[in-house]
């Protein structure tokens, strides 16, 4: 499961008891918000979106009420979004749908968090599956996930 590799990766840096796993989904933005009893914006959720490189994907971190700017995207990335495809998510990111997080992916998923977060000091991104988040600080979350650069793509 995708979520026990994610669970062994906090643990390993000392986050496991950030690692909660709810009887309910945590799947979309709203379920979790309402699971954890937070704002939806403070939901961290990957977006994942086709890379130029074939057989790569783009996981932008942007905050619960953020949508992508398709200009913003384009103009730093060079191509236009794309989300991916519902069966190319865990081929291509290394989790399944309503559990993608920026922790233990495909080593060819090019992470970027997005300027949105910034505005929240206490953020919930997924932890590996449709019931699971990790409660984070936003400096723990910068700590945690490899991610290339903060990016401005998200409206």
């Amino acid at each position: 499961m995708d979520y026990l590799k994610v669970k062994d990766y906090l643990k390993n840096k000392g986050f496991d008891d950030r690692f909660i796993e709810f009887a309910e989904s945590t799947a979309t933005v709203e379920e979790a918000a309402i699971a954890i009893g937070c704002e939806s914006d403070q939901i961290a959720k990957s977006i994942t979106l086709y890379a130029l490189e074939e057989g790569c994907a783009i996981l932008v971190v942007a905050s619960g009420n953020s949508k992508i700017d398709n200009r913003l995207f384009k103009d730093t990335f060079g191509v236009k979004a794309k989300m991916l495809k519902y069966d190319d998510v865990q081929e291509l990111v290394g989790h399944r749908v309503g559990g993608v997080c920026p922790f233990e992916i495909k080593k060819s998923t090019k992470v970027y968090l997005d300027e949105s977060l910034k505005k929240h000091q206490v953020l919930y991104p997924a932890g590996g599956s449709a019931n699971t988040v990790v409660r984070l600080k936003q400096d723990e979350l910068i700590d945690l996930c490899d991610f290339i650069s903060w990016v401005s793509v998200t409206k």
